[in-house]
Formats: C-alpha cells, sequence, structure tokens
C-alpha cells in the first residue's frame, strides 16, 4: 500500500479506498472517563469510545451513539502496572509469555477522587495513575473550526516517579489525528484491533523490540510484529519480534499478546510511541525502574528469566551445513584434538536422516550405522552431539500418518511445494501442533529417544512461520504464529532437561518468554562484514528484549554471491572469530567448509583465539549466573552501563561483554576503526594501553592478534591458566584472578597466559 501520510491508513490500516469491504470497518476513540471503581485489588474507569467518521480526517460521527469499556488497571509490586481493556476478548491470566517471578504480587490499589482528577495510590499512598477530567484551557476568540473532542487523558507512574501519558493530543487541528491515544476498530460491527499511544519527547530514545538488524536508537522506526524467516541479518525481516521496547526516559512497555501487531516508535508522528495489536483486546504492562537494567529486570519478573546454560555450552561448537556420516565426524573431531584446536560440540544439521533436510528424528542407518555407539565415541573424547531439525512434518516422512491420524499437527488443505529448497514450512505437509498436549507428549518421545542415546542438544530450528490455512487445537493460526516459538522451545527445552539433567536448545525464533530456554542464535547470516555488523545489531537489541544468551554463526552462515560455495576471507573468519569469542556462546556453522584447519595462513590465530576463549570460562560462566537473576544479557548494549550518556544510546557496534569487557570488534579489511570509550581509565586487554575515557580513539593497523578490548583499570578477572582440550577437563578450583593494574602489559605478555 503507497504512504498516505494519513493515521487512518498508514498506521490503522485502513483501505484508503474507504468503499466495498474497507466501508465495514470504523475507529472509536476513547473519550472522558464516566466512572471509576474498585475493582478486587485494582481499579476499573468506565470509558466511552464514540465512533468515528470514515475519511481522512478523524472526527466524531455524531449519529452513533458512543459505547462504554472499561480500563482496568492493576499494580504488581512498586515498578509495575498493567492496563487492560476488554474488547471482546478477555485477560489471558495464564499465558505461556507470563511466569511471574515469586515475589511479584498483585498490590492494592485504591482511589482518591478530586475536583479535577482521580488519583489511583498504592498502599504506601504512592500515586501509581491519575486520570486528567480537567477541560482544556481555553481563551475563545474564533469559530474558523470546531472544538475537539473529549479524549481520554491518564498519566501511569509505574514505579511512582516515572510518568508515561496517554498521547491525547497529537494532532494539527482537531481531526488532523496523527495518533490515537486510545483506540479500538471494528469490522462489521465487531471488534477487531485496539491501539494506545503514549506521549514521547523530542529527544527520546528506544530501542529492543526484538531482534532488530538496524541502528540502535529505533526512534523514526515502526516495525511489524509478525515473525518470518529473517533470510539474513540486513532486511526487516526478523527471527524473533519482541513486543516490547525500553524508553531512554526510564520506562518500558510490553504489550501482552501474541497476535500480529505493530510498534511506531515516534515515527509516524514524533510526539508518540504507538501500538496497535490484531486482536480485541489491550493489555498492556508498563514498568519503571532507576536503569536500564532495573527495567529489564521487571520485564524477567513478568516473562522470566533464562535458565543457566550447562559449562560445557560455554565451549567452542564446531558444525556446518552439514556433516553427513559418522566416519566424517569422528575424522573432524580427532584432527581438532591431534592439531590442539579446544572443542566441545559437535554438531550435525540436515544430513543425519536417511534423507537430506527429510527430518524423521532418526539417524541414517547406512552412514550412521550405531548411533549410539559413535554417540559414546564422541562423548568419551570430551564431544557433545547437538542435532538438528525442525517443527514441520514432511509428506514423505515416516511419523507424518501417525501425526495425522492423531491430529498431532495441524491439518492443511493443501501442501505447497516451492522447489529449489526446503527452507520454508510450506514445504512440508504440516507443523506439530504444540497447542495440543498429546502431541507435545508425542514429539518429546521423539526427541527422548535421541537423548537417551547420548545426545545433549536439540537445535530447535525454523518455527517463526507455521503452516497459516492449518486449524490447531488451543488458537488461531494468526494468534499461534508468533507463540509458537515459545511453545516450540519450551516442549525440547523440558524433555532435554528431564532426560539429561540439562537444560538448552539451539533456538532461532523468538518472542516473549522464549529467554527462559536459552540459547538463541542470530540466523543466516551472510559471510560478510555487514553480515557480521548485523549479526551484532541484532544480539544487541534482542539482549535489550528480555534476553540473556546469545550466539550468531562464525563466520557467517552463507557466501555472497555465491550461497553454497564463496570461499571465505580469512581476515573475516579471524575477526568474527574474535567477535564469537567475546559472545555468550560460540558456533562455526556455515555453507562451506567452518574448521579452522581448511585456512592455514590462520590455524594458529584462530586457535590461540580459541584457548583465549577457554582461559575465559570462569569470567564467562560467573556473568551468565548474574544474567539469571538480573535484567543483565551476557553480551550488553552500552547503555545499560552509562544510561546517562547521550552517546551509549547509538553505539551498535561495540558493546559490553559482562560487567568488564568492552568489545569493540573490527568489522573491515581495513583493521582499522573509531572506539568510544566513556567516563573511566580504560586499559587495552591486547596491549597493555592506558587511555583516559569520555572520548572517541581512532585505532589504526590493528594486527589479527589483537582486537580492541578493553578493561577499566583495577578490574578483576577470573580465568582458568591451564590448557584444556574440553571443559571435561576443567577444574574451577583452579581458576586464578588476573588484576588490570599497572603492570598489566597486555593478556598475550601475562605470565598465566603460558598454556597460549
Amino acid at each position: 500500500m503507497k504512504q498516505t501520510n494519513y493515521q487512518l491508513f498508514d498506521f490503522l490500516d485502513f483501505d484508503p479506498d474507504l468503499t466495498g469491504k474497507s466501508a465495514q470497518s470504523r475507529l472509536w476513540r476513547a473519550g472522558k472517563p464516566a466512572a471509576i471503581e474498585k475493582d478486587g485489588l485494582g481499579i476499573r474507569i468506565s470509558v466511552p469510545f464514540q465512533c468515528q467518521k470514515l475519511s481522512n480526517d478523524i472526527q466524531p460521527d455524531s449519529t452513533i451513539a458512543p459505547e462504554y469499556f472499561d480500563v482496568v488497571v492493576r499494580a504488581y509490586g512498586e515498578k509495575i502496572l498493567r492496563v487492560a481493556i476488554e474488547f471482546g476478548e478477555s485477560v489471558k491470566e495464564n499465558s505461556p509469555m507470563l511466569a511471574l517471578a515469586e515475589d511479584l504480587e498483585e498490590t492494592a490499589l485504591r482511589i482518591e477522587k478530586r475536583e479535577s482528577k482521580w488519583l489511583v495510590k498504592d498502599e504506601k499512598e504512592v500515586v501509581r495513575a491519575a486520570i486528567d477530567l480537567s477541560p482544556p484551557d481555553i481563551d475563545f476568540w474564533s469559530d474558523l473550526l470546531p472544538a475537539p473532542e473529549e479524549v481520554f487523558q491518564a498519566i501511569f507512574y509505574p514505579d511512582g516517579k516515572k510518568a508515561i501519558s496517554i498521547s491525547s493530543h497529537d494532532q494539527f487541528f482537531p481531526a488532523r489525528v496523527d495518533a490515537v491515544g486510545l483506540g479500538v476498530i471494528t469490522e462489521a460491527n465487531r471488534a477487531q484491533k485496539a491501539t494506545i499511544s503514549f506521549a514521547a519527547k523530542p529527544n527520546e530514545r528506544f530501542v529492543g523490540t526484538g531482534e532488530r538488524f538496524t541502528k540502535l536508537d529505533l526512534s523514526g522506526r515502526t516495525f511489524q510484529l509478525k515473525n518470518q524467516d529473517g533470510q539474513g541479518v540486513n532486511n526487516r525481516r526478523t527471527y524473533k519480534n519482541i513486543p516490547f521496547y525500553l524508553s531512554s526516559e526510564g520506562y518500558g512497555v510490553f504489550m501482552h499478546t501474541s497476535a500480529y501487531g505493530k510498534i511506531s516508535l515516534a515515527d509516524h508522528s514524533t510526539r508518540s510511541a504507538q501500538l496497535l495489536v490484531e486482536e480485541p483486546l489491550l493489555d498492556v504492562f508498563l514498568m519503571g525502574g532507576d536503569s536500564p537494567e532495573d527495567i529489564l529486570l521487571q520485564y524477567r519478573r513478568l516473562t522470566g528469566f533464562p535458565a543457566l546454560p550447562p559449562l560445557w555450552s560455554f565451549g567452542i561448537w564446531m558444525s556446518r551445513m552439514t556433516y553427513f556420516s559418522a566416519e566424517e565426524v569422528e575424522e573432524i573431531c580427532d584432527r581438532l584434538r591431534d592439531e590442539d584446536y579446544p572443542c566441545d560440540v559437535i554438531h550435525l544439521d540436515t544430513g543425519w536422516f536417511k534423507t537430506d533436510w527429510l527430518c524423521e528424528w532418526k539417524f541414517n542407518p547406512e552412514r550412521f550405522p550405531d548411533p549410539r555407539g559413535f554417540v559414546g565415541k564422541l562423548k568419551a573424547k570430551g564431544y557433545r552431539l547437538s542435532l538438528w531439525q525442525m517443527p514441520y512434518i514432511a509428506a514423505e516422512a515416516e511419523q507424518h500418518e501417525e501425526a495425522k491420524a492423531n491430529n498431532y499437527m495441524g491439518p492443511i488443505k493443501e501442501i505447497k511445494v516451492q522447489g529449489g529448497s526446503n527452507f520454508s514450512a510450506l514445504d512440508y505437509a504440516g507443523t506439530i501442533d504444540f497447542t495440543y498436549p498429546a502431541a507435545v507428549e508425542w514429539y518429546k518421545e521423539l526427541l527422548k529417544e535421541l537423548l537417551e542415546m547420548g545426545v545433549t542438544c536439540i537445535k530447535t530450528d525454523f518455527g517463526e512461520e507455521i503452516h497459516l490455512d492449518a486449524t490447531y487445537h488451543d488458537m488461531s493460526a494468526e494468534s499461534l504464529n508468533n507463540l509458537y516459538a515459545l511453545l516450540y522451545q519450551k516442549a525440547a527445552f523440558e524433555v532435554t532437561k528431564e532426560v539429561t539433567g540439562e537444560g538448552i536448545v539451539w533456538a532461532r525464533a523468538g518472542w516473549a518468554g522464549c529467554q527462559r530456554y536459552p540459547i538463541h542464535w542470530g540466523g543466516d547470516a551472510a559471510a560478510s562484514w555487514d553480515g557480521m555488523a548485523g549479526s551484532l545489531k541484532g544480539g544487541l537489541h534482542l539482549g535489550l528484549s528480555g534476553f540473556g544468551f546469545w550466539s550468531h554463526d562464525v563466520p557467517g552462515f552463507h557466501g555472497v554471491p555465491n550461497f553454497m560455495n564463496s570461499v571465505i576471507p580469512d581476515d573475516l573468519y579471524v575477526r568474527w572469530t574474535q567477535f564469537g569469542v567475546f559472545t555468550s556462546h560460540i558456533r562455526y556453522h556455515g555453507t562451506s567448509k567452518r574448521e579452522p584447519y581448511h585456512y592455514p595462513a590462520i590455524a594458529d590465530t584462530v586457535r590461540k583465539w580459541w584457548k583465549l576463549r577457554y582461559i575465559l570460562l570462569p569470567y564467562i560462566l560467573e556473568q551468565s549466573k548474574k544474567t539469571t537473576t538480573t535484567g543483565m544479557p551476557v553480551l550488553r548494549a552500552m547503555l545499560l552501563h552509562y544510561p546517562n550518556d547521550p552517546m551509549c544510546w547509538h553505539l551498535d557496534d561495540q558493546y559490553f561483554f559482562g560487567d568488564t569487557f568492552l568489545v569493540a570488534p573490527v568489522m573491515n579489511s581495513e583493521n582499522s576503526r573509531e572506539v568510544y570509550l566513556p567516563e573511566g581509565n580504560w586499559v587495552n586487554f591486547f596491549t597493555g594501553e592506558n587511555q583516559r575515557g569520555n572520548q572517541w580513539i581512532k585505532m589504526e593497523e590493528i594486527s589479527l592478534d589483537e582486537m580492541p578490548v578493553w578493561v577499566k583499570e583495577g578490574a578483576v578477572i577470573p580465568i582458568y591458566p591451564e590448557s584444556i582440550q574440553c571443559t571435561d577437563q576443567i577444574n574451577m578450583d583452579h581458576s586464578l584472578e588476573l588484576e588490570i593494574g599497572s603492570s598489566f602489559k597486555g593478556i598475550w605478555q601475562a605470565n598465566l597466559m603460558s598454556s597460549i
């Protein structure tokens, strides 16, 4: 649809034609509240909604009587408010997206009525909301334009301090509205969509909303909340939409829904942050906090904290698309050991089945004649085995008839074979229905057989798209599409933990709550500098959307321009390796050779960096444990440490790795870059150079042995000083502390680094 620059069409999705079917659609706008009363522990506000004329301008249709709906406000603890309006669908109290912390309880609210406003206070007499009933201040002299209609005016104080105002008067003249504060859209007299807008300040910055492959400050952008195959990391498509954003003004907003929708952050109007959801319900959580980390903590208290992945998962993962036999895998594993490359995980992608890509959850009996023995042999050498699979069932699959007969997959009308690849759910006969408990148990049994033979991780690939023409047990396909990733990963995580004692998946899709089931990776990045840069942007935004553990394919997934066969440049391989070393998890994967010994000119350099990864494991584990109890991810946007430094709300090519490391990956063949050092005294981790902060520094001719990584002077870093081949050999009691003091000359020169 072409842009019209009218709110009704460009954001609210009305058809500009305004005839035919579109004539059945109407916008209803919230007016001045009529009544307020207690509602259990919360409060309920009766609000009239006035139908608007079907025209470019938004103005009331006085021929239609208003309809009344209730705005319900509830408080959870001292920093969270819930604002909900049911237009035809009920609030989901037992939503799979919610996993409230044990200490997060609903707080009683009370009403205090004043002449021109209603105050909503909690048990400590803290004002948590103010409903403004006052008329605008008018000095009348002209009737050139009609007076504006009365609208819903409210200010919410989720933590009793930060004010979040409904955007009540975002307009040019009364009928030329650029944002609707609170509204509902009907089609054929039935509520279908709802919208709410909050006032935005001129210099307000926004982050979050999922895995965005774009600039850190999202102001001036509108995002569709519809998961899809991202097909790379340099476009608007994304595998992980999260209906949550965080503002530089000190608040966060979580739109509790799995329906399709939009978030527009000072885009359609610079005066408003606007939300649209395609269901007859608005259920919004508002969070306040003393810092961005505090706000993310509140979000996790609502939707769940990340589980701690097992120690071995923090080692090196080796993979490509794909290995085809036990003999091939064993040869690779032996060569890595023989050439002194530490490694913990070997991953089999699509080639372990009878037919490549035909997922049947069973090893090819010819190429893997003894799966149990194969897995055991790998484990004896210190390797865990990870397996790829997908949630779609092919018509040719062994399990198809059973799944179809028992309704384990949503039946579809017609199998649409695209040809050329199996990269889409449309190539398959059905999607496993994780809304159906019997299907969940059936799927778990498929995985249980593999896990019982010693497999330690399931790659829960895909899941960002499902068959939308199918019928599912517990919800519509449209409502399930975004939520599907959560149900899918939950099932795989649970059965893995049940059988192995360790909860873990390797997942691509995401939605609110998926952070509970790590690990998530960034998808199919191009093996190029822009693929590397896009991956980092996605990881930063995902960490600002509640996720704690994140990885990416080193050194990119697919070749350019030849998808399968382009040669990976040596410098890209090394620079992406360095980036991976300073990420919560590091996995090599892609469409061509990824093993370091295939790159002889840089093989020794890569080995050196792999060994550094294992030396840093005590630090990585320490920071990972913090991630499971705080609002911090492991890979952190700079703003999480320096929220009052405006520059840090814009930095998307450098980051903090845990509390200590400021990491600035080199992402070009010129071996140079600029680095921003915030306030403080900084020490270069590789050269020992000291530098004062609060300035930009230009770094030239950065050796492939080095990387711009800075540490605060005086920092103490737990390290593991012994050379090991895998985490089975680690004894954390042997860890030492590395102090970054005046005698520190760089990590390569440190006496404790003799194992490198």
